[in-house]
C-alpha cells in the first residue's frame, strides 16, 4: 500500500502585491513529525501566487521523500484548494502556470486538497515569515535557521485588515457562484481553555529519575492517588472542565479517572499527550546519567534537536508531536474548557509554544506533581497562559 505524506503550504505578501515568501512542510500522519521544510522569498508577488509556489514546493519536497506516496495537502488558501481540486476556475493569468505546475508532480488522482483554518497551519505560515524576513535583509532562508517547528505559536499573525485583503483577492479570482468575503472583523467568541494537569506521583517520582514514554509505564504510588482525588475534589468544586483527556500512560490514565469519575465524564485518550522517549536514561537519575553517558548529556543540555542515548526523542520532534495534538484537540473543543491529563514536557511544551519561548525555556520551568497549569486559545490563533504549576489543592 502507498505511502501516505501530508503537505502543508502557505504564502503571504507584505503589501499584497508586496515583497512575499512561501513555506511548506511534509508531515508524517502518524507522528505528526516533520519530515522536510521547503521556504523561499520570491521578490514582489501578490499573496495568491505566493500560495501556489508553496504549494509546489510542498508537493516537490514529498517527491523527493516517496515518488510513490499519495498526498494529502492542507492550506487555509480556500482559493487554491478550491482550484486546484476543480471546483473553482483558475482565471488569473499569473496562477494558471503554477496550478499546471503543481499539478504535474504527482498524479491527479495520489493528492487530495482540504481546506484548514489559519490556526491550524502555522508551521507553514512561520516558514513562510521566516522567508520573507530573510528577504527583507536581502538574504535567503536556510534549512538550518528554522524554528517553524518549535515556535508554531508564536508565529506573527497577519492584521485583520492583511486577512481581509486575502479573502477580497480570493473571492475576485473565484468563480461567479463564490460567495464574497466580508471585510468585518471576525467575532472570535469564546477561548478553549486546556487545563493542565501533571499526573500524580510514582515510585520514580521522589527519587527524580527519568521516567518518560520508554520506560516501565509506573502506576501511581499511594501519594500519588492522594494528589489525583485531592486534584478531582478541587476541580469538581469550581465545575468549570466540560471534557477530560488523557495521555496513555497508566499513571496519567489513573490520574485522569479518578478526575473523571468525580465529574461523571468520560476519559478520551490522545497519544500525541505521551512523555518524552528517555531511551537508554529511563530510570536513571539526572547523576547517573551524567556519569554513564557525559558528552550525550551535553549535547542534549545544549540542543532541542539531539535525542536521548539509545533512540530516544529529542525535544523538537516532542513539540511537532504535541503541537499536532494541540491542533486536533482545538479543532475538537472549540471555545470549551478541557482537562489535559500529561507529563512534564508536553505541559511545558504547550505553555513553551503558547509564549513563543525558545526551547531552552523548558529548562526554566518547575512543575511539580499533580500541579495545575492552563492556556487560553483564541480563533485567530493568539494563546494567553492563564496559570503554571499551581498546588494549592494539594495542600
Amino acid at each position: 500500500m502507498a505511502r501516505t505524506l501530508i503537505v502543508e503550504a502557505d504564502g503571504g505578501s507584505r503589501g499584497n502585491p508586496g515583497p512575499a515568501g512561501y513555506g511548506a512542510v511534509v508531515l508524517d500522519p502518524e507522528t505528526g513529525e516533520a519530515l522536510a521544510e521547503a521556504a523561499e522569498f520570491i521578490g514582489t508577488a501578490t499573496n495568491n501566487v505566493a500560495e501556489y509556489k508553496g504549494l509546489v514546493a510542498g508537493l516537490r519536497a514529498a517527491h523527493a521523500l516517496d515518488p510513490q506516496a499519495c498526498v494529502r495537502v492542507r492550506m487555509d488558501s480556500k482559493l487554491v484548494v478550491e482550484q486546484m481540486s476543480g471546483r473553482w476556475k483558475i482565471k488569473h493569468p499569473d496562477m494558471k502556470p503554477l496550478a499546471a505546475e503543481a499539478r504535474s508532480v504527482f498524479p491527479p488522482d495520489r493528492v487530495t486538497y482540504e481546506w484548514i483554518p489559519r490556526a491550524q497551519n502555522k508551521h507553514a505560515d512561520r516558514l513562510a515569515n521566516e522567508a520573507m524576513d530573510a528577504g527583507k535583509i536581502g538574504k535567503q532562508w536556510e534549512p538550518r535557521d528554522s524554528r517553524a517547528a518549535l515556535a508554531t505559536a508564536s508565529a506573527p499573525a497577519r492584521s485583520a485588515a492583511a486577512r481581509a485583503a486575502d479573502e477580497a483577492a480570493e473571492a475576485a479570482d473565484a468563480a461567479p457562484s463564490a460567495p464574497p468575503a466580508g471585510w468585518g472583523a471576525p467575532d472570535l467568541g469564546p477561548p478553549a481553555t486546556f487545563v493542565l494537569l501533571r499526573h500524580g506521583e510514582t515510585a520514580l517520582t521522589p527519587e527524580k529519575r527519568f521516567s518518560g514514554s520508554g520506560g516501565t509505564d509506573p502506576e501511581l504510588s499511594a501519594a500519588g492517588r492522594r494528589q489525583a482525588e485531592a486534584t478531582a475534589a478541587a476541580l469538581a468544586a469550581r465545575g468549570t472542565i466540560q471534557a477530560v483527556v488523557s495521555s496513555p500512560l497508566r499513571r496519567c490514565r489513573e490520574t485522569a479517572e479518578a478526575v473523571a469519575a468525580r465529574l461523571g465524564l468520560e476519559v478520551r485518550i490522545e497519544e500525541g499527550l505521551r512523555e518524552t522517549d528517555f531511551g537508554a536514561w529511563e530510570g536513571l537519575t539526572f547523576a547517573e546519567v551524567r556519569e554513564r553517558f557525559p558528552e550525550d548529556l551535553d549535547a542534549w543540555l545544549g540542543s532541542a534537536r539531539v535525542a536521548p542515548t539509545g533512540g530516544g526523542e529529542s525535544f523538537a520532534a516532542v513539540a511537532r508531536r504535541v503541537a499536532v495534538a494541540r491542533d486536533k484537540l482545538l479543532a475538537r473543543y472549540a471555545g470549551r474548557t478541557v482537562l489535559l491529563v500529561t507529563h512534564v514536557t508536553p505541559v511545558k511544551t504547550l505553555v513553551r509554544l503558547a509564549l513563543g519561548a525558545p526551547p531552552e525555556s523548558l529548562f526554566r520551568m518547575e512543575l511539580s506533581a499533580a500541579s495545575l497549569s492552563a492556556v487560553a486559545y483564541f480563533s485567530d490563533g493568539n494563546a494567553s497562559v492563564r496559570l503554571l504549576n499551581d498546588t494549592s489543592h494539594l495542600r
